[in-house]
C-alpha cells in the first residue's frame, strides 16, 4: 500500500497531493432552503434567495450540458469518458437526467478503480461501489490500480479528484524508483515519470490510435531526460499587503514569491529549483536566475514570465568550423529578443529566442529523415517525380531547409514577419541559393496563389500548423491546388485527425500512413506525422 502525504514536500518517488488550503476552488455553499419562518420580510428574502439559486443552478446545468469544442482537451477527455462508461449507459443517464447529477460529494474521499490512462495523461476511474455510471479523472494513476481520491469538481458524467492514496499499485506499470524529479507529483509538467520508457511509448501509440482508429508506431526520443531546450517558469506578483513590506534588496525568499510552474489542477505556482527534463545548461542557470529575482523581489508589482533557452553561442562567427568546440559551445539565453542558434544534424538554424522552435532537438534528425522518406519512399521501385515543395506554417524554415537538397524549388510561408526574416537568413546560413528557396510572410492559405506555377503532379505540400490545426479556408485552398503528396506534422493528433478527415472525405486523397514521434518524454504529449497521396 502506497500512502501519500498531502502537507509535506515529496521526496523523489513520492506523489504530492494538494492540501485543501492549496485549492483555488470555492467551498460549496449550503443550499438555501427558502423557508419563511419569522416574518413577511423573511418570506421575501427566502423567496428571492430561492430564485437566485434556481437561476444559478439553471446556468450551471446549461454549462454542464454544453458540448465541448471539437478536438479541444475537453472533447478528447469526453471521448475517453464515453469509452469507459459505454455509449448505452451514457444515453440512458442522459435520458433519465442523471448526466449532471453527481453521485459523489465535493471534498469526499472515494475509493476508485482506474480503467484507462486518458489521452490527456490522467487516469480515468470509476467508483468501486457506485451503481450509477460515473467516471472520475485522477492524475498520476494507472490502469488496473485501486486508489483513493478527494473529489473537487463535477462535470457531465464525471468528476475530478486529487490522488490521496494508491491502495493497490500496478505491479507491471508503476515503478517510483524511476522518478528523477523531486517535484514530480506536484508540478504539472510531467505525468509519466513512474513509467518505463517502453510503457510511455506504448501509451502514446494508443493516443495516436484512438485519434485515428488506425495502427501506427511511436518513434522514441534519443534523450528521455535532459532533452528540453526551453523552459518558461513564472511567478505571480505580491499581494497589496506584501508590497507594504521591506523595499530593500534581500537574500531571503519572501513567502509570496514562488518561482516555477503551476501545481497540478490549479493556477498556483509550485516553487522549483530544477527540472530533470530540461538540458543541463538550462538547469545550471536556474539557481542564479532565482537569486537575481529574490534579490530584486522588492521591486516587483506584477507577475513575470521568464525564459530559459539552450543555445549555441551565436556570437561565435558562423564561418568557424561547425565541428569545433568553439562552435558547439552551449549557453543559456534568457532575453526573448536575443538570437538562438541550434544545430540539427549538419544544418544550423538561428531564430528569435521568444519565438517557436521545437524544444527537443535530439529527435529532430529522425523526424526530418522520416518526412523525407515519406515523401520519397526508399522502397519505391519507381523514380520519384516530385520536384517542388511547399512548406506551409514554415516558421524559421526547419523542414524547407532540411528537405531542400531533394527538390528543385522550395517555397515557405509563415504569418510572422520575424520568422520569415530568420528563415531567409537560415537559407543563406546554410548556403542555399535564392533561386532554389524563397520565403514570404502571410496566411498559410495564401501561399497557393503564390505557387500557381508549381506543377501539381510534381509538388509535395508540408503542413505543420499550431495546435488548433488548419481552418476550412486552408483545407479548401489545399484541395483546389491538388498537390501529389501531403505530409501533415502535428503536435495535436486530434485536430490533425479532424483535418485529415476533411481532406480524404473529398475522395481525392487517401491516408497512407500515420506515425507518432515522442518529442516530450515523461509527458502526455505526442507529435504525429500523417502522409496522404492523391488518388489519380
Amino acid at each position: 500500500m502506497s500512502a501519500v502525504g498531502a502537507n509535506t514536500s515529496p521526496a523523489i518517488g513520492q506523489v504530492h497531493v494538494l492540501a485543501d488550503s492549496e485549492k483555488e476552488l470555492p467551498v460549496p455553499k449550503r443550499q438555501r432552503l427558502g423557508i419563511a419562518v419569522v416574518s413577511e420580510v423573511d418570506n421575501l428574502k427566502a423567496s428571492s434567495a430561492t430564485k437566485r439559486d434556481r437561476k444559478r443552478q439553471n446556468r450551471k446545468q446549461k454549462q454542464l450540458e454544453k458540448l465541448p469544442e471539437p478536438c479541444s482537451s475537453d472533447d478528447v477527455l469526453w471521448k475517453d469518458i464515453v469509452s469507459v462508461l459505454g455509449g448505452e449507459a451514457i444515453d440512458a443517464a442522459i435520458e433519465e437526467g442523471k448526466d449532471v447529477q453527481a453521485p459523489l460529494v465535493l471534498q469526499e474521499e472515494v475509493e476508485l478503480e482506474v480503467k484507462i490512462l486518458g489521452s490527456n495523461g490522467d487516469g480515468i476511474a470509476v467508483p468501486v461501489d457506485s451503481k450509477q455510471p460515473w467516471a472520475v479523472v485522477v492524475p498520476l494513476t494507472l490502469p488496473g490500480e485501486r486508489v483513493r481520491a478527494r473529489i473537487y469538481r463535477h462535470a457531465r458524467l464525471h468528476s475530478f479528484g486529487d490522488l490521496v492514496e494508491v491502495m493497490e499499485p500496478s505491479s507491471s506499470l508503476r515503478d517510483m524508483s524511476r522518478v528523477q524529479c523531486k517535484y514530480f507529483g506536484s508540478c504539472g509538467g510531467c505525468q509519466y515519470q513512474m513509467l518505463s520508457y517502453e510503457s510511455q511509448l506504448e501509451f502514446k501509440r494508443e493516443v495516436v490510435v484512438k485519434a485515428y482508429q488506425n495502427y501506427c508506431t511511436t518513434a522514441p526520443s534519443p534523450l528521455q531526460y535532459g532533452y528540453r531546450t526551453k523552459l518558461t517558469p513564472h511567478f505571480d506578483g505580491p499581494s497589496k499587503s506584501a508590497r507594504k513590506g521591506s523595499r530593500k534588496p534581500s537574500t531571503e525568499q519572501p513567502d509570496w514569491l514562488q518561482i516555477g510552474f503551476n501545481r497540478i489542477g490549479t493556477r498556483k505556482v509550485l516553487d522549483i529549483e530544477e527540472c530533470p527534463i530540461a538540458t543541463s545548461v538550462i538547469n545550471a542557470q536556474i539557481a542564479p536566475m532565482r537569486e537575481t529575482i529574490i534579490h530584486n523581489s522588492h521591486t516587483y508589482k506584477k507577475g513575470v514570465s521568464l525564459l530559459l533557452r539552450d543555445s549555441l553561442d551565436a556570437s561565435v562567427d558562423e564561418s568557424v568550423d561547425r565541428l569545433s568546440d568553439a562552435f558547439n559551445k552551449h549557453i543559456c539565453v534568457t532575453e526573448p529578443k536575443s538570437t538562438v542558434r541550434e544545430k540539427i544534424g549538419e544544418w544550423v538554424f538561428e531564430y528569435n529566442a521568444g519565438s517557436f522552435f521545437q524544444n527537443n532537438n535530439s529527435v529532430l534528425p529522425p523526424l526530418t529523415d522520416y518526412v523525407r522518406d515519406a515523401i520519397f519512399p526508399p522502397s519505391s521501385t519507381e523514380p520519384s517525380t516530385l520536384t517542388h515543395l511547399v512548406d506551409t506554417y514554415c516558421g524559421a524554415g526547419l523542414f524547407a531547409i532540411v528537405l531542400s537538397p531533394h527538390f528543385q524549388k522550395v517555397a515557405g510561408i509563415e504569418l510572422s514577419q520575424d520568422s520569415i526574416r530568420y528563415a531567409t537568413h537560415n537559407a543563406k546560413l546554410n548556403h542555399i541559393s535564392e533561386d532554389k528557396i524563397s520565403f514570404r510572410a502571410g496566411n498559410a492559405g495564401e501561399i497557393f496563389g503564390v505557387v500557381q506555377d508549381f506543377p501539381r503532379d510534381n509538388t509535395a505540400v508540408l503542413i505543420d500548423p499550431p495546435r488548433k490545426g488548419c481552418d476550412e479556408f486552408f483545407i479548401k485552398q489545399l484541395l483546389e491546388f491538388g498537390p501529389k503528396t501531403v505530409v501533415y506534422v502535428s503536435c495535436n493528433v486530434h485536430t490533425q485527425a479532424r483535418d485529415v478527415a476533411r481532406i480524404v472525405e473529398e475522395g481525392r486523397y487517401r491516408l497512407e500512413s500515420v506515425k507518432g514521434f515522442d518529442l516530450f518524454p515523461q509527458t502526455a504529449h505526442v507529435e504525429s506525422v500523417a502522409v496522404l497521396r492523391r488518388v489519380d
